[in-house]
């Protein structure tokens, strides 16, 4: 009977590894390369929240765009939106499953004390991730990006940016918010767009 559940057990962790593994594979196939974290300089992360003077010149008069354009934006727009949206649910939705898998050790009669410590644990700390994703995505939108996805595997986080372009300051910002919120290292970092 003991035997059965620690096959039990491998299985339940090997489908939770490669859930893991999928998630990050797949938020790195959705969007080419990622942009690297460590072209940013400590001189860049230090100025981070610093007021800059910028011109106001290269400001395009939003009516002469033409009817096409403004149709291929928002089909596009809405594609790029679908793609935050599922991502996220598909993220959320993984965690829940690993939830339940660990909650069905718990209510398992023949369960050891010891698995049953190692699930709580495990329950924690993917509650912890949850919490500290759900942060970092809401301090990441008040810095002007409109939608973000945070996938967490192992030791490594990519971030997925709704930004046509994403500038050396946003970047540091970035950073400087998983950082700080999730205790990670810059070069654990991978920041891209869609």
């Amino acid at each position: 009977m003991n035997l059965k559940n620690i096959k039990s057990n491998q299985i339940i962790l090997f489908v939770v590894a490669l859930m893991l593994v999928s998630a990050g594979y797949l938020s790195y196939s959705m969007k080419g390369t990622p942009v690297s974290s460590n072209i940013v300089s400590e001189n860049e992360v230090s100025s981070i929240g610093d007021a800059r003077l910028v011109s106001s010149n290269n400001i395009i008069d939003s009516n002469s765009l033409n009817e096409v354009s403004i149709t291929t934006s928002s089909s596009s727009s809405s594609k790029t939106d679908d793609y935050f949206a599922s991502s996220r649910l598909g993220r959320d939705t993984m965690y829940s499953q690993m939830i339940e898998s660990y909650q069905n050790l718990l209510d398992n009669q023949n369960v050891s004390e010891e698995q049953k410590t190692v699930a709580t644990q495990e329950i924690t700390e993917i509650n912890n991730m949850q919490n500290s994703i759900m942060i970092c995505e809401n301090l990441i939108k008040t810095k002007g990006i409109s939608d973000v996805v945070i996938f967490v595997n192992d030791k490594s986080i990519n971030v997925i940016v709704k930004a046509d372009t994403l500038e050396q300051d946003t970047i540091a910002q970035i950073q400087n918010i998983i950082a700080r919120e999730m205790n990670a290292e810059i070069e654990n970092i991978h920041i891209s767009n869609k």
